[in-house]
């Protein structure tokens, strides 16, 4: 048994002064049981927690970590601009150089903006979307997770799927009215939806991929269809792709998928680990963006040199090796695979949905396809499964309802060991 001894102690202070223990409620391991691990240091494909014990990282920041911890080019470029002063409160050249990139890689953005985190990118995106259309509601899809700004803890996924309360207290009543709730790869529900709405909808939100309740793909023609559906109706479709973006292509999951959102939320890899959220679009859509338009938003420390020095360093890594998606996609394809013959060997006749290097196993017979599939799961099987991995040194979300993110650090090596760890860990189960 691995020792957790400085990890517990540390969970028992920060009890004390931070609620839960953790800064965020996933992280609290509530879902599979124990107590959170503290992480010390990270290199490559493995991160290293307050005890000394090694892992292989299968969560890798939850996504941005794609060329693995501590790659040289982004450490070099973060030393660089820490030399210089970690904020200025003022334009930089590396935000142009940002914006240039970002709109260079991603067709349907044609202007874009700087904000801190993931969660800013997704109210501004709304606000930007009913400021533009003079409309107030919104339609985001069951499960789905945008981030916890009080329009989107709504039937969300991820952590609050994991505590059971995917409605939040202190999100108003007007609130919630506005925010409409459709089922995931459902376009029968959703034409039905904008219908009964006709002409009060400003903004259609969605993970193209999602990956908080689970990795669960589009049905095909599922996009294509909503995106015909806005055109129709005049409202705005919105790819939260802060997960996906960069991720499953260069482009995202707009390019793989072929298609143009209106919108579109960014955020995680385009810091390189750091802090960092952006929005952005069509230029019509933008130019309504304060101080070019009257939709305000702002942040002191939106553009921060940090994480534009470490996102860029990523970027272009990643736009000059393309490679990296053959590589990081097979890995996963190896990994999955291999579980998949190790369910089937044992007649376990769970799912594992993957798409790129996004990947989850559901512990249900039931084909995930949307939030109610993913509820099937068996969340005490996902529990024991977890603390085996875990205990053989392999690190996985501490949630049923997350997706797995495999980074170009994971070689074959690596990949061994992850399915020995779950050949042994289903054993258990």
């Amino acid at each position: 048994m691995k020792d957790f001894s400085k990890s517990k102690s540390l969970f028992e202070r920060a009890k004390h002064f931070i609620p839960g223990g953790v800064n965020s409620p996933v992280r609290a391991f509530r879902a599979v049981g124990g107590n959170p691990l503290f992480m010390k240091r990270a290199k490559g494909a493995f991160l290293y927690d307050e005890d000394g014990n090694e892992f292989i990282d299968l969560i890798n920041s939850w996504g941005p970590m794609i060329l693995g911890h501590a790659h040289p080019a982004v450490e070099e470029a973060v030393k660089e601009a820490l030399a210089t002063s970690p904020s200025f409160g003022a334009p930089t050249a590396r935000e142009v150089e940002m914006a240039e990139l970002i709109c260079s890689i991603i067709p349907s953005v044609e202007k874009v903006r700087m904000v801190n985190s993931g969660t800013e990118a997704t109210m501004s995106a709304i606000r930007v979307a009913r400021g533009y259309t003079g409309r107030d509601k919104i339609i985001k899809m069951e499960g789905c997770y945008h981030g916890h700004g009080d329009s989107f803890l709504i039937a969300a996924g991820s952590g609050a799927m994991t505590f059971g309360t995917p409605d939040s207290p202190g999100v108003t009543k007007g609130t919630a009215k506005d925010t409409l709730i459709a089922p995931f790869n459902d376009m029968r529900a959703m034409e039905k939806l904008v219908e009964e709405n006709h002409g009060e909808v400003a903004a259609i939100i969605l993970e193209p991929v999602v990956g908080n309740m689970g990795c669960v793909a589009p049905q095909p023609g599922y996009l294509q269809g909503l995106c015909a559906l806005c055109d129709k109706h005049k409202i705005l479709l919105i790819f939260d792709e802060v997960m996906t973006g960069f991720r499953l292509a260069l482009g995202g999951a707009q390019e793989l998928y072929s298609i143009k959102p209106d919108l579109t939320t960014l955020g995680k890899i385009i810091g390189g680990g750091l802090p960092v959220g952006a929005y952005g679009g069509r230029r019509e859509i933008m130019e309504a963006v304060s101080p070019a338009g009257p939709i305000y938003q702002a942040g002191t420390l939106s553009g921060n040199p940090l994480a534009m020095a470490a996102g860029l360093a990523m970027l272009k890594e990643l736009k000059n090796n393309p490679s990296v998606y053959h590589q990081i996609n097979t890995a996963t394809s190896a990994i999955v695979g291999g579980i998949r013959q190790q369910l089937f060997k044992k007649g376990l006749n769970y799912t594992v949905n993957q798409v790129g290097s996004m990947f989850t196993l559901f512990f249900t017979d039931q084909i995930v396809i949307d939030f109610d599939t993913a509820k099937t799961s068996d969340t005490l099987q996902f529990a024991k499964y977890f603390q085996s991995m875990l205990q053989q040194g392999i690190y996985m979300a501490p949630s049923q309802y997350e997706a797995m993110f495999v980074s170009a650090a994971i070689d074959d090596e690596a990949v061994g060991r992850v399915l020995k760890a779950s050949e042994l860990a289903l054993k258990s189960l």
